[in-house]
């Protein structure tokens, strides 16, 4: 990846609109003709500094392709499918891999046939349950949810960073979710995308120095839904909210960094790895009664 003109270590998918030359979050500024370096922010926008360069992998980033949101909303989509011709159709999918995927913590019975929870031993649960959805209205919200919200935080945080974040969230989400009920079966990819909202509320808090923002709003709207609605597990929901802020503060090094640019890194590795561990031994601690 390109680095930031103003420090050589730091590597950033941004670049200014203007003379086309890579900044960090740290240097760039936000105009309604997009973002600007410093020597073209503000009055001195009208002025060149020389050729413009061409950086050839910076334009690609900053078109907006995102190709781990898209293949997320592919698997998503296609396994809705497969669940829906399986089950009664497009609003009451079920059928073999429903059954098999979804979550929760004990056995459960689908027709004539009983299934093993997790606390049986289907962990895989935990994770391929964020893959299901109930119903077309579920997963049409949830999908354009994860598109006007994955493609900016893939294109901040990078696509391997971007798709820890989801598997990690996912997992929280599910542990969330049989700590609020753990008899009952769950899915969807809400875990995952409150995660996803987390990450953004932490990039936009590095970018602007405010916690009041976009992200913040939508969470509190969200949550609020999630509360009033009957039938929403705001479990899942607080599960991968709070995974998703971890994850995106380990990125960031706990502050002696910014997560919008740079690697995977030894310590963001480590975060993933520790909240996926933690969400597991809390679904775990949870299901351990059941069996």
């Amino acid at each position: 990846m390109p680095t930031c003109y103003r420090h050589p270590d730091r590597e950033t998918g941004l670049s200014c609109s203007e003379c086309g030359r890579p900044i960090c979050t740290e240097c760039m500024t936000m105009a309604p003709v997009g973002i600007r370096c410093p020597e073209h922010a503000g009055g001195g926008a009208r002025k060149r500094l020389g050729p413009r360069p061409v950086v050839r992998a910076q334009q690609q980033l900053t078109g907006g392709f995102a190709p781990v949101t898209r293949a997320l909303i592919a698997i998503n989509v296609g396994i809705y499918l497969i669940t829906a011709v399986q089950g009664g159709g497009l609003n009451a999918p079920g059928g073999k891999l429903f059954d098999a995927m979804a979550l929760s913590g004990g056995r459960f019975r689908d027709g004539a046939h009983i299934y093993n929870g997790v606390a049986q031993g289907g962990w895989w649960r935990l994770i391929t349950a964020a893959f299901l959805h109930a119903s077309i209205i579920h997963i049409g919200f949830n999908m354009f949810a994860l598109w006007v919200i994955g493609a900016p935080v893939e294109h901040y945080l990078g696509r391997a960073r971007f798709l820890g974040l989801y598997f990690v969230a996912g997992l929280a989400g599910s542990a969330g979710a049989l700590l609020q009920a753990p008899y009952g079966v769950t899915v969807g990819a809400s875990g995952a995308i409150f995660g996803i909202l987390g990450a953004m509320l932490i990039l936009e808090w590095h970018l602007t120095g405010r916690l009041a923002g976009n992200a913040m709003t939508m969470i509190v709207i969200n949550l609020a839904i999630s509360f009033a609605v009957p039938g929403i597990s705001w479990g899942g929901h607080v599960g991968g909210l709070i995974a998703g802020i971890l994850c995106t503060l380990s990125f960031a090094r706990w502050g002696r960094g910014h997560a919008a640019y740079g690697r995977l890194g030894l310590t963001g590795a480590a975060g993933l790895v520790l909240i996926a561990v933690a969400s597991v031994a809390i679904a775990y601690w949870k299901v351990r009664g059941l069996a």
